[in-house]
């Protein structure tokens, strides 16, 4: 829907571990499910509270985010030696086709979901690459995370993704999020 981007002032805010609690750095794993030598990108990387999570188990990952104030954050913070950090927009990524063995985004779906970003998804994951969107849901309260009209509900992040060729594979929604794992066309 992308109505906004994080704010960059709050970046603080992205390095509390109580964010676990909205999807867990096993879950995660378990989503992206990424090879010791394969290339994972994370969409909206953010501080890389998340991107370090997945840092050891890959060979290379991209911290991807359209703000370059994140980037910076991230840096300061300190990378990972196999992370590279990328500031683009997700509807224009700077990869060749079929250059990520997954990808994933955590809470950042809604910031960035559009036709255009998920062709380009479908475009750069390889076929039969992994897909783990992890975001707030519309058919939460609203009691944590955006204003619940800035979300997408399971069915219609479903739909977006398989209608860019994207094979859903799992999807569930949870108290106020929705976790989706779809396999590239």
């Amino acid at each position: 829907m992308g109505f906004h981007t994080f704010d960059a002032d709050r970046a603080a805010k992205l390095e509390d571990p109580e964010r676990y609690a909205w999807v867990s750095r096993e879950e995660l794993i378990d989503a992206v499910d990424p090879a010791v030598d394969g290339t994972v990108a994370d969409l909206g990387s953010g501080t890389g509270f998340y991107t370090d999570d997945v840092a050891p188990h890959a060979g290379t990952v991209y911290g991807v985010d359209v703000q370059a104030e994140m980037n910076d954050r991230y840096r300061e913070k300190g990378l990972p030696e196999n992370v590279e950090l990328v500031e683009s927009d997700v509807a224009d990524l700077p990869f060749a086709a079929g250059a990520l063995d997954a990808a994933f985004s955590t809470m950042t779906f809604h910031e960035f979901a559009d036709d255009d970003a998920v062709a380009e998804l479908a475009r750069v994951v390889r076929t039969d690459g992994r897909l783990a969107i992890f975001d707030w849901s519309a058919d939460g309260g609203g009691a944590a995370g955006p204003p619940t009209a800035e979300r997408y509900t399971l069915a219609e992040a479903t739909a977006m993704l398989e209608d860019a060729g994207f094979e859903v594979v799992h999807g569930t929604t949870r108290t106020e999020t929705f976790a989706v794992v779809a396999l590239a066309p």
